[in-house]
């Protein structure tokens, strides 16, 4: 559940900032380099690598095995299969601003 003072970044508001923050740059332009920037990251997890970004974390892929779940409807055993999810670890310096604000 999100308080009153926490928000949400999605990829369109992070074009529009980077493009009012940088007027040489055109927000296609912009639009280009967050999607280059986006889709390397999701290749290197693709292929089962690791994506860090100093100071703020690390991306990276853990397997989950196969399992017997329930369907919370009836009750029944249902087979989950096996999947690899993303993960991301905090960085020390965004843990650091993170507890700085005293909101935790």
């Amino acid at each position: 559940m999100r308080g009153p003072g926490s928000w949400t970044v999605i990829k369109s508001q992070l074009i529009s900032k980077l493009t009012a923050e940088n007027p040489h740059l055109s927000q296609h332009d912009v639009e280009r380099v967050v999607s280059c920037v986006f889709g390397c990251m999701e290749e290197a997890l693709v292929r089962g690598g690791r994506v860090e970004l100093r100071g703020f974390g690390a991306f990276s892929v853990r397997a989950r095995p196969a399992r017997t779940g329930r369907n919370p409807r009836t009750g029944e055993a249902v087979s989950v299969p096996a999947k690899a999810v993303p993960f991301f670890k905090s960085g020390k310096e965004l843990r650091l601003r993170l507890n700085a604000s005293g909101d935790a």
